[in-house]
């Protein structure tokens, strides 16, 4: 069974842009060891607009739980609305949830291929690959047609990391694959921060560690821009909680928060079951609340500083 597809895409579809083309993205130029050329899918111009200013990493596990998940998309769609570029690899997991994010707002996006850029693997996320490289870019090192590798898979890591001025971590297994693309933005003296996780779940510790290092705290897209620019854009500020939230749809949403993420374990302490799915609802519409895996729910945005 093939775990790739090939999109059809005429030859001129893919453009090249070498070293020393004015294209080429500036962070990744500066690089050592940056690649002599990208192919490009999504245009040369397009990919140096999308590069031309300070661009956020945002990386993690490619078996990320329902919050990872989720403030992933989050944290890539506050960072879109706000006109940075979000770029990550092309894979599952927190790189398809970010990528996934951004176009939520059609913002700027960057994706990295480690095999050819016609060649999309996972092939389960195809569709998410076409929506990427309508308004954003898909880009390799790898020629045309070239199957995913390990060697192609560390390059790709390291252009992820050389094109953002930050990476974020958002969650990610204390292993050296899951932790790559921050090893070599650290090497390039590039910003790592991460999202911190919860102590008991092993997805979360690696992020946890680095943290416990020293790492920047990053609890949503104001903290991002804070790292990229020293404050948050007043106007670009990501949404917070509606300041006269009801105290019963802010504790509900709370109690999730602290992992009662299910009507169930809501209920257990003698809640009255109608009350409690009647907030559920409440917050969903207002978009605080959203769905994961096994119907649990997840908060889309902090609570901290609320």
């Amino acid at each position: 069974m093939t775990h790739e597809t090939r999109i059809a895409i005429p030859p001129a579809g893919v453009e090249t842009v070498c070293r020393r083309s004015p294209g080429y993205p500036p962070a990744l130029q500066e690089s050592p060891g940056a690649p002599r050329m990208l192919y490009v899918l999504g245009g040369s111009e397009r990919l140096a607009r999308l590069t031309a200013g300070p661009a956020v990493a945002i990386v993690g596990s490619e078996r990320p739980t329902d919050y990872g998940m989720e403030m992933a998309r989050s944290l890539a769609r506050g960072l879109a609305v706000s006109g940075v570029t979000v770029v990550s690899a092309f894979a599952n997991g927190i790189a398809a949830a970010a990528h996934a994010g951004a176009l939520e707002t059609d913002g700027p996006t960057v994706t990295v291929m480690a095999g050819g850029v016609d060649v999309v693997q996972p092939v389960s996320r195809r569709e998410l690959y076409e929506r990427v490289i309508e308004s954003g870019c898909a880009v390799a090192q790898t020629p045309c047609g070239i199957n995913q590798r390990a060697w192609s898979a560390i390059a790709r890591a390291r252009t992820v990391a050389a094109l953002a001025a930050v990476t974020i971590v958002v969650e990610a297994e204390e292993k050296p694959w899951d932790l790559r693309i921050a090893d070599f933005a650290r090497a390039l003296g590039r910003t790592v921060a991460a999202i911190p996780g919860r102590v008991t779940s092993p997805a979360s510790r690696g992020a946890n560690a680095l943290l416990a290092e020293g790492a920047p705290l990053v609890r949503g897209a104001a903290d991002a821009l804070d790292l990229l620019y020293g404050m948050s854009p007043g106007q670009h500020d990501a949404p917070s909680l509606p300041r006269r939230l009801r105290a019963d749809l802010r504790a509900t949403l709370e109690r999730v928060g602290d992992g009662a993420d299910t009507p169930g374990k809501l209920t257990g302490a003698g809640d009255d079951p109608g009350e409690t799915l009647l907030a559920l609802a409440e917050l969903e519409l207002m978009g605080l609340l959203a769905r994961g895996d096994g119907g649990r729910y997840v908060p889309r945005q902090s609570l901290v500083g609320e």
